[in-house]
């Protein structure tokens, strides 16, 4: 179990250990501050009707391009600045990506919790700075590991002190230019004593498909979101924007605002179903 928020007026959020199934969303890379604001409004407004809690992500760089000319974000001073805008006008808890040990105090003063990328799940310096800060740690497992080898990660976080790790799920490689997403990994990662998250939306992705950036089927990202929360998991990670086809990435994967309000509500429903003493 692990806890976020909490103080400057932002609410606090529980997640792991029979708390409520929690929502990590927002655009896949960070643009401007009025997209940013709508898509965190949006998300904001469907998570209160559907009794969700909300911790809103974005990044403000992608390191891992496919291609050299593909954006990347507005770096990392302005990009904390939109998600500092986020946290202060919705109340809501913020994450986003760290890709380097010197990054890991900077952001930490800016989010409640700091998101290791999965092409970096491995790298020790990264791990033991982002767990030296106290900030709760998001390491997505590699497309490359096995989900009971993600204990070496969670050990490393650990041994600065920081207990406060969860592990999230974004599908495994699968031959060349296709990812796969095996549902035993999920309990065998909780096993390791750490709220599980599904990143149903990186899941789906289909790496490199397009040769300049990565394809993926959008339509499958529900579908495997309703299967992840059957067989548990704590929380589900959206990538979220206003208008799609238009996101700078993922655009091939991100799902669309309007489609959020319905898939939390059936994501709410099958939680209840396999989860009844929590709907009492």
């Amino acid at each position: 179990m692990i806890e976020l928020g909490g103080a400057d007026g932002v609410l606090s959020r529980t997640i792991g250990g029979g708390a409520p199934l929690c929502l990590i969303a927002g655009p896949c890379v960070l643009q401007d501050m009025e997209t940013t604001m709508a898509i965190a409004g949006g998300l904001v407004e469907a998570c209160a009707v559907a009794g969700v809690p909300l911790v809103f992500k974005a990044s403000f760089d992608k390191a891992n391009r496919t291609g050299a000319t593909a954006a990347r974000g507005p770096g990392m001073e302005a990009g904390l600045a939109m998600l500092a805008a986020v946290r202060a006008e919705f109340g809501v808890p913020v994450t986003t990506d760290v890709h380097l040990p010197a990054q890991a105090e900077i952001v930490a003063e800016y989010v409640d919790l700091l998101q290791v990328p999965a092409f970096l799940c491995r790298q020790t310096d990264l791990l033991l700075a982002v767990g030296s800060t106290g900030r709760p740690v998001n390491i997505k497992k590699g497309q490359f590991q096995a989900p009971w080898d993600m204990a070496g990660a969670v050990a490393k976080v650990r041994s600065t002190g920081n207990a406060a790790v969860m592990l999230t799920e974004r599908g495994s490689t699968f031959g060349y230019n296709n990812l796969v997403v095996d549902m035993r990994g999920l309990p065998a990662m909780r096993s390791l004593g750490v709220p599980v998250c599904f990143d149903a939306t990186h899941s789906v992705q289909l790496p490199g498909a397009r040769g300049d950036s990565s394809g993926g089927q959008r339509e499958m990202a529900p579908v495997l979101a309703r299967a992840a929360v059957a067989v548990g998991v704590d929380a589900v990670f959206l990538e979220v924007h206003t208008h799609p086809e238009q996101s700078p990435s993922d655009a091939a994967t991100i799902l669309g605002l309007d489609t959020i309000p319905a898939l939390l509500h059936t994501l709410v429903a099958v939680h209840r179903a396999v989860n009844p003493l929590e709907s009492v």
